[in-house]
């Protein structure tokens, strides 16, 4: 059997999802959460806890330090090496995750554009001159379908698809892989449909269960001993940014949970467009625990 990706919104059951089928299938869990790469981000990515895995053995968990810059590319080749190992083992790779150019990059055989360092310290003035507002807006002027992707105006992958766009002379998108290609090793790829008055719902009590228990301080840990800071990819991460600037006396602690919650939706929203335009996944609803659906559609 090839592998089993489970995508979709935040907070939509994917966890749960994936244990449940490695359970029933054999199989290893591929974390395809780009914050959860990141070791000691636990409560703020819903990190499932050792004892939570089930026994499961779990992949790309815990891998980056938080001072380290992310990297698709990076996270691509050590994923397909993981999905590779699992399956030479004649066990199923579940890869669960909504990271939307982290999922592409495994499932898709994405060849990253070039890089120029020139080009890319010209738009690193730009956005040190104009700021990332100014400069998100021009990305969406020239590209709509990018700016529409990058997380929260994210300024160094607001440079970069600046910088391939100038590179390559097409849209950045356009350097990805079609999405009606066959899936990299046949994987079958099940998402997570959701509904707003299910998901906010679950996506606002989730946020404040993070700040019960202990989000606050597992920043002040990250800060104190490992080097979290605000401009870095882990310090904009939704929650942790929050949580940076409430310390820093730039929001309230009331404002820091409302943000993230907000922050959540708007992520959501992105996640739901970018799953939506593959029609290679096969939709699941997730308010209807449906495992035995999932089983029914890859075996």
């Amino acid at each position: 059997m090839g592998p089993i990706a489970v995508v979709g919104p935040t907070a939509s059951g994917k966890s749960a999802l994936g244990l449940a089928l490695a359970h029933e299938l054999g199989g290893e869990v591929v974390n395809v959460d780009s914050m959860q790469l990141y070791r000691g981000m636990d409560i703020g990515t819903a990190k499932l806890t050792v004892a939570e895995r089930e026994g499961i053995p779990h992949h790309q968990l815990d891998v980056w330090d938080v001072t380290e810059t992310a990297s698709v590319a990076r996270f691509q080749a050590d994923a397909i090496a993981d999905v590779e190992d699992i399956l030479a083992r004649g066990k199923v790779p579940i890869l669960v995750g909504g990271s939307m150019l982290y999922v592409q990059s495994l499932v898709d055989d994405w060849q990253f554009p070039p890089t120029d360092p020139v080009v890319r310290a010209r738009f690193e003035q730009r956005l040190a001159d104009i700021g990332i507002d100014a400069l998100h807006a021009e990305l969406t002027a020239v590209d709509p379908a990018a700016a529409a992707v990058i997380e929260d105006k994210d300024p160094r992958r607001t440079v970069r698809a600046l910088e391939v766009i100038e590179l390559t002379g097409r849209p950045f998108q356009a350097s990805q892989p079609p999405k009606d290609a066959p899936p990299r090793w046949g994987t079958t790829i099940l998402g997570l449909r959701t509904h707003a008055d299910w998901l906010n719902p679950r996506i606002e009590l989730r946020t404040r269960q993070m700040f019960d228990r202990g989000l606050v301080e597992e920043v002040d840990h990250l800060v104190a001993d490992h080097g979290l800071v605000a401009d870095s990819t882990a310090g904009r991460a939704i929650g942790y940014a929050q949580v940076l600037a409430a310390r820093a006396g730039e929001m309230t602690w009331d404002e820091a949970v409302e943000r993230t919650i907000t922050g959540t939706r708007r992520y959501v929203r992105r996640q739901r467009s970018w799953f939506n335009r593959d029609p290679r996944i096969h939709w699941l609803d997730a308010a209807a625990t449906p495992v035995g659906q999932a089983l029914e559609l890859v075996r």
